[in-house]
């Protein structure tokens, strides 16, 4: 017995519908627990690479042990289960963030739309960004999952950055009112 076509169209309809339902929950925790999604955002923005640091320290502690206690049998296996759903809510959290910011950053380019509406165009973006063969799987999630559980561990923590490190950096990409490239010669521009 070999795979089917049943196992691969149920597998497909699983992304599909884990696909769906992505945005709604990242939603959701963005109008549940608007203050923690704002603290990780703010982290995410002024100090990824922190995040990065502390979320690959959390899941090395904290994820490890869990995927352990999953190979066990009996009640650690349920303990397992239990603490792995406990993480990935957390890191939830972060990609709440992320999504937020994304969704920001898609506003600053023009794109009319309210705070949840860009939440949810951030997240859809990052979706795509994710299934893209090889470097969305094995480069961006893994770098999108350690960052969202380290500035939700730093939200939930109530760890804002310093005010030296909240200096907003100004991307052309980000800031819509100074074009990237200008194909209008600078006579016509006064």
């Amino acid at each position: 017995m070999g795979i089917g076509i049943g196992d691969v169209t149920t597998v497909f309809a699983i992304l599909a519908a884990l696909g769906i339902v992505f945005p709604g929950l990242l939603l959701a925790w963005s109008l549940l627990m608007p203050n923690v999604v704002e603290r990780a955002r703010e982290r995410v923005r002024y100090t990824p690479w922190k995040s990065f640091f502390l979320g690959a320290l959390g899941l090395f502690f904290f994820g490890l042990p869990s995927l352990l206690l999953l190979r066990a049998a009996g009640p650690s296996q349920f303990f397992g289960f239990v603490s792995l759903f406990a993480l990935m809510t957390v890191a939830s959290f972060g990609a709440a963030g992320i999504a937020s910011l994304m969704g920001e950053r898609l506003r600053g380019q023009g794109i009319q739309a309210t705070t949840p509406g860009g939440l949810l165009r951030g997240a859809v973006a990052l979706e795509f960004a994710v299934m893209f063969p090889f470097v969305g799987w094995f480069i961006l999630f893994p770098f999108v999952v350690i960052v969202s559980f380290g500035a939700a561990v730093f939200a939930l923590l109530r760890w804002s950055p310093r005010a030296g490190q909240m200096t907003e950096s100004r991307l052309p990409m980000a800031n819509s009112t100074q074009p990237v490239i200008s194909h209008t010669p600078s006579a016509v521009r006064q």
